[in-house]
């Protein structure tokens, strides 16, 4: 059984990987990756329920060797390292983490010249599917229809708005032949609440426990369409980070989303 490394196992996605790995025998884990820092150092992967046999540790060379592929849900200052590690070690990396900065989506680049890099900043297939809605009405309804894109998470989340959001406004936008950059609105309050047309309104609620919720809204003179996604459990992200790693074992080097995935 093809073996998979997982950068992040102590957080939140590392843990609901552990759980969708038991569903399943197309992967299986053999390297679990923690910061230095962490207190589960030399600990078994899993938090509850079955041992994985896997230890905790905080160097990822040992962990790689011979390894099928990777995912990182680690944090964005890790991004970087851990695909320079992959890279080195010649092991496909499926990258979930969202808010890296320009430097290491570079580092990502680079190791893509070597392996396939997959960069998810949502693992659902559901997400996937609903870009593919958002992008069809995109084009059909035009830069007429205002656009709000909503999004919603647990309290804790690092980066706001979340990776996925920002992925659903670059969708509207290539659909209408923008650039997000030149068109996107992340801030509106007194006098500058009005939209601009053509433009690509945000907005962030950070509250409690949200697993995760995006809703794009185009709305036009007499009518509104909204594209909803919610998440109500974690491990729907990590099934289908599983099978897009399963999918990237193979795949010649090179940048890769998960729509290559949804597509196959």
């Amino acid at each position: 059984m093809p073996g998979l490394v997982v950068f992040g196992i102590t957080g939140r996605m590392g843990q609901s990987l552990v759980r969708a790995l038991r569903e399943t025998e197309a992967l299986s884990l053999c390297g679990a990756i923690a910061s230095p820092g962490s207190s589960r150092l030399g600990r078994d992967a899993a938090s509850d329920g079955a041992p994985t046999g896997v230890a905790i540790t905080d160097d990822p060379y040992p962990a790689l060797q011979g390894a099928a592929v990777a995912v990182d849900f680690s944090v964005p200052q890790c991004v970087a390292a851990n695909a320079r590690a992959c890279a080195q070690s010649g092991v496909p990396l499926l990258v979930g983490t969202t808010g890296f900065d320009a430097a290491s989506r570079a580092a990502l680049e680079s190791a893509a010249t070597r392996i396939p890099v997959l960069i998810a900043p949502n693992t659902s297939v559901g997400v996937s599917v609903m870009a593919k809605l958002v992008s069809l009405a995109a084009q059909a309804l035009g830069p007429a229809y205002d656009v709000e894109i909503f999004e919603a998470h647990h309290r804790t989340k690092r980066d706001a708005p979340s990776g996925t959001a920002l992925a659903l406004g670059e969708t509207v936008a290539r659909a209408r032949g923008q650039a997000l950059a030149s068109v996107a609105v992340f801030d509106r309050h007194g006098a500058a609440a009005a939209p601009e047309t053509g433009s690509i309104g945000f907005a962030v609620l950070r509250a409690g426990d949200i697993v995760g919720e995006h809703t794009v809204t185009f709305a036009g003179g007499g009518e509104r369409i909204e594209i909803t996604h919610r998440a109500t459990d974690r491990i729907t992200f990590a099934r289908g980070a599983l099978r897009a790693a399963e999918w990237l074992v193979g795949q010649p080097a090179g940048l890769y989303g998960m729509e290559d995935v949804v597509g196959n």
